[in-house]
């Protein structure tokens, strides 16, 4: 019902105009949630492999909306930037979500080896998901950003689910009982996920400030980044090694 209302508002004031994979995730968050059920129930005996390839998906939608956030960010300064600055935002993430793959190895629960994939896959998106709110948060002012601005609501919403799953995860290390204690945690962790959706239901609701343009020192950085990684580009594409190279292709 939260994710139902979330996605209603998105279409309602028509935020998916601005934010689609954003939208399409939440509408795949909420397929996905009755679509596990019904599946777990008409083949009980596939549910990892059922749960491994939801994750699968939850993990590569996670990549695409936290591109599609980023260069919604950048949305002031987008008509100054090259074409290939998405490829470039995306690259960035990507990199991150490489470092931060072996950081969020699961303890061994001895689940089998499609756990404990299903299960860093989880903690590895809750990862990258707490560091980009964390970055976005640090660096609003710079980017002239706050928190009635969309993305910065939507990184909120990401990390205070994030973070409670992560607590989820590492919490069973330390407490004595293990696995008993595990179901409360879960619990925490559902519980966090409506509190989420209910930021997003209300912040959603309100109308967005105009948005504001980046303070000087951030837009002079950013094109001299762009300039810079032209200028790389092209001496690259110059050098005497590139050019005896296309000789010798052709």
């Amino acid at each position: 019902m939260a994710e139902a209302a979330v996605l209603g508002l998105l279409l309602h004031r028509r935020i998916y105009k601005q934010l689609p994979l954003f939208t399409a995730y939440l509408a795949w968050s909420l397929i996905n949630d009755i679509g596990l059920q019904v599946l777990l129930r008409q083949y009980p005996g596939a549910g990892m492999r059922i749960y491994l390839a939801s994750a699968i998906i939850d993990a590569l939608f996670v990549f695409c909306v936290l591109s599609e956030i980023s260069m919604s960010v950048l949305r002031p300064v987008r008509a100054s930037l090259p074409s290939w600055t998405l490829f470039a935002v995306a690259g960035l993430i990507a990199v991150i979500c490489v470092a931060v793959w072996p950081a969020a190895k699961p303890s061994a629960f001895h689940e089998g080896p499609t756990f404990q994939l299903v299960l860093h896959l989880q903690l590895t998106t809750a990862l990258v998901r707490v560091l980009f709110f964390l970055a976005l948060a640090a660096l609003s002012q710079l980017l002239s950003i706050g928190w009635k601005d969309r993305e910065l609501q939507i990184a909120t919403g990401f990390g205070i689910y994030s973070l409670a799953s992560l607590l989820a995860a590492l919490l069973p290390r330390s407490f004595p009982g293990g696995w008993n204690f595990f179901h409360h945690l879960d619990e925490f962790v559902a519980a966090s996920y409506i509190f989420s959706m209910a930021y997003w239901v209300v912040s959603f609701a309100q109308k967005v400030p105009e948005r504001r343009e980046f303070t000087p020192q951030m837009h002079n950085f950013l094109l001299a980044m762009a300039g810079s990684a032209r200028t790389t580009r092209i001496s690259l594409a110059n050098s005497p090694e590139e050019k005896d190279e296309r000789r010798i292709h052709r």
